[in-house]
């Protein structure tokens, strides 16, 4: 009884209020409003991207017929079997092989344009748009176009060779030929978009790095190569990145290339996911399509993250030792600043 009246009573300071429902219902929304802010895109990306990859999954475990539905359970069949297929991998080497003629020169060329279009000319908005204009033009006129020009009997490309002496191209019966005009076809469409990324991230580079290089005597092939690749090597990585992805998921050229054969007649230009829509509609086996869908899918994530260890590698590379044009520039910037 003594020991307790003779505790010390607790100072008022150190009583807390109870907090009202208003400043609970504040630290919630404080807690709570950016999540919900970030909310919708989540719950879009479960609806339209993760439900169709895991449901693609469960219907490639099942024998899947597109009118008849489920059928019995295979687990992994579908997989051994599309493995073993020698139309999947001819499909996969012609993506591939695609993939590469077109995603390397569209790069290439976009970055020149990029470069060109960071100069200072006239009539820089008219340019810009220019370049866009294959963009916007649907694929189906592209593919009208390109088809007529690399026609076998009467195409453009063809009579001008013949006007020379030259034999004509088999451009749809031959795999070579067939996929350097699909890959034109895609070169065209998209390296003006390329273009315009590249131009936005070129536009960010500090005027000073250049202003201070051309003082140093870099001339503009050095400032290009010591400067503004450098500087634009992340979203050089994101270009490549969505290059790959769209090249690996290429179906619209390939397939209004040559409507009459999905691929050619010997599946000469017959893509990965023209393959996949052969298996799904023509065959009517959407166990199998969906089995070729996943391995797509992994194979476009393996690409990814090969993407990603280069471009970490160099750029970590770059962080350490930058060139000495760059740092020549960045000292005279920075002592202009002063």
């Amino acid at each position: 009884m003594t020991t307790t009246m003779n505790r010390p009573a607790k100072p008022l300071a150190a009583i807390k209020p109870k907090p009202t429902f208003k400043q609970r219902l504040n630290v919630f929304d404080v807690k709570a409003s950016p999540y919900l802010y970030i909310a919708p895109f989540f719950i879009l990306f479960a609806l339209v991207g993760l439900f169709p990859l895991v449901y693609t999954f469960v219907v490639s475990l099942f024998d899947w017929h597109l009118l008849k539905g489920q059928g019995d359970f295979v687990g992994l069949q579908n997989f051994s079997e599309v493995l073993q297929d020698r139309f999947f991998w001819n499909s996969l080497f012609n993506t591939v092989s695609i993939f590469l003629l077109s995603a390397i020169p569209q790069l290439a060329v976009a970055l020149f344009l990029a470069a060109v279009l960071d100069q200072n000319l006239r009539a820089k908005t008219f340019w810009r748009m220019s370049v866009l204009l294959p963009y916007i033009v649907t694929p189906v006129a592209v593919a009208m176009i390109f088809t007529n020009m690399f026609g076998e009997q009467y195409g453009l490309i063809n009579n001008v060779l013949g006007n020379f002496g030259l034999d004509p191209v088999m451009w749809k019966s031959e795999t070579l030929p067939s996929h350097i005009a699909i890959a034109t076809m895609v070169n065209w469409r998209w390296t003006g978009y390329n273009a315009l990324i590249l131009l936005a991230a070129m536009q960010a580079v500090p005027r000073d790095l250049y202003e201070s290089a051309a003082l140093d005597g870099a001339g503009a092939l050095r400032r290009f190569f010591s400067i503004t690749l450098p500087s634009i090597r992340p979203t050089m990585v994101f270009v490549v990145i969505t290059s790959t992805i769209g090249g690996l998921q290429i179906f619209t050229e390939p397939r209004l290339f040559d409507p009459a054969t999905a691929g050619g007649s010997q599946r000469q230009f017959q893509t990965t996911v023209l393959y996949l829509w052969e298996m799904a509609f023509q065959r009517q086996n959407f166990g199998k399509a969906s089995t070729i869908a996943w391995l797509l899918f992994l194979i476009i994530v393996l690409f990814g993250v090969i993407n990603y260890l280069i471009s970490r590698r160099i750029a970590t590379a770059d962080a350490a030792k930058p060139s000495r044009t760059t740092r020549r520039a960045r000292k005279r910037a920075e002592r202009t600043t002063r």
